[in-house]
């Protein structure tokens, strides 16, 4: 079995996209944080990041009220959950920026973006960091763990050393079509933001749900030191919830990067 250690220590975890997925990040890393300071762990610190406000049609289908509409959706969460777990959840209400939200390490990086510019800035983030990103579409999505931008690195480790995995690619490796704009044509519509998709009824009121507890065993993994035995989950929430974890190991790693 192999798995995966990035030789990281985690100072904090930065939820980037605080909306249907990222909010319910945000409660499920605030949970982990408040149970790792009653044990008396390394306390990692959170920071929120999203530049959104409410708007009406988020109520009910994120994790928002009607009483929020127009306040800033980092702000709401963070406060939210400082004041129902005693934290100090920080907050940037401004769009990612690679260069001057992130130090060179020791951040968990959880995104939950949902368009292609936030994910280029993304990738761009320099230095010994972890990546969880996530992405879904109506019924389904996936979730990468990953540490590597550079395709050569990742190839030169495509074996690991007596099973541990230093390297693991980055989303953008795995699926760069994320990180293009998608034109509108007369054939294929824009594509629509998850909550316009809600509105329409054309996304499952699950799926964030199901994508934020993808996302959460990850994190868990990581803050409390589990094995990482995968690189990959995909998640389908269309009748009964099936998800399948794609093993760390050279053939795996090679099905994905060859895509390229």
């Amino acid at each position: 079995m192999n798995v995966f250690d990035p030789h990281i220590h985690i100072k904090q975890i930065v939820i980037v996209g605080v909306g249907g997925t990222g909010a319910q990040v945000a409660r499920i890393a605030a949970r982990m944080v408040y149970d790792m300071q009653r044990s008396r762990m390394h306390t990692p610190r959170i920071l929120l990041i999203d530049p959104d406000r409410v708007e009406s049609k988020n109520c009910g289908r994120q994790l928002f009220l009607p009483s929020e509409i127009e306040t800033f959706k980092a702000k709401t969460v963070g406060r939210r959950l400082n004041l129902a777990l005693g934290l100090d959840i920080a907050w940037i209400t401004e769009p990612v920026n690679a260069d001057k939200h992130f130090d060179r390490s020791g951040s968990v990086v959880v995104s939950c973006v949902d368009n292609h510019l936030a994910r280029r800035e993304i990738s761009r983030i320099a230095g010994n960091h972890v990546f969880i990103s996530a992405g879904n579409h109506e019924y389904s999505g996936q979730v990468c763990i990953s540490n590597c931008g550079d395709r050569e690195q990742v190839m030169q480790h495509l074996d690991g050393k007596d099973g541990a995995y230093a390297y693991l690619p980055h989303e953008s490796l795995l699926f760069p079509e994320l990180l293009e704009s998608q034109p509108e044509s007369e054939t294929e519509p824009a594509p629509v933001s998850c909550a316009d998709a809600l509105l329409r009824h054309s996304q499952s009121i699950l799926i964030n749900d199901w994508m934020s507890c993808l996302i959460g065993n990850y994190l868990y993994a990581l803050l409390y030191r589990r094995p990482i035995t995968s690189f990959l989950s995909f998640i389908h929430c269309d009748e009964m919830v099936s998800t399948r974890n794609i093993p760390i190991n050279r053939e795996e790693l090679l099905a994905y990067l060859r895509t390229l």
